[in-house]
């Protein structure tokens, strides 16, 4: 292989290890400025939005030990990775997709795992993980407190009493 082709290789690969979670997209007739405002989006979740060749991405993908989702590696693509927010980065490219009718995600992965175009619109649809963790709390906080307000009204009874 060409230390050219090495390189992007290499590059892919570090991109890849450093997330959790890809998800590729089909980018013909995206304008530059559309592009642009994607990427901004994007970097708000802390992901990154890079137009990778097929067979680079493939390479790199077998490297990073990835399954296999050579069968999505067709026309233009584009590689969303980064950050800590999944369901955030899926949000943002399932609505940019809509709203402009450009773009389609392909597919992704997601803890080694390959999420077809439906799921990873489903995974758009959830919560982000500091809103599961708020549901969390107060799922567990409710109890706790109506037993505190359940006392004190018990309390405040039982001072008017005497």
């Amino acid at each position: 292989m060409r230390a050219e082709k090495q390189f992007l290789v290499d590059e892919v690969a570090a991109q890849l290890a450093s997330s959790n979670y890809l998800l590729i997209a089909n980018f013909t007739g995206v304008t530059v400025e559309d592009a642009t405002k994607v990427r901004n989006q994007l970097r708000e979740h802390g992901a990154e939005y890079h137009v990778v060749k097929n067979s680079i991405l493939g390479i790199a993908a077998k490297q990073a030990n990835l399954p296999d989702f050579s069968q999505h590696l067709t026309g233009h693509t584009a590689l969303v990775t980064g950050g800590k927010n999944p369901t955030g980065v899926a949000k943002v490219l399932v609505t940019f997709f809509k709203d402009f009718s450009k773009l389609e995600v392909k597919a992704g992965v997601l803890d080694a795992k390959i999420l077809t175009k439906a799921e990873v619109e489903a995974l758009s649809k959830l919560p982000s993980l500091d809103g599961i963790r708020a549901q969390l709390l107060s799922l567990l906080s409710t109890p706790a407190s109506s037993l505190v307000r359940l006392l004190d009204a018990k309390r405040q009874k039982d001072e008017k009493a005497a």
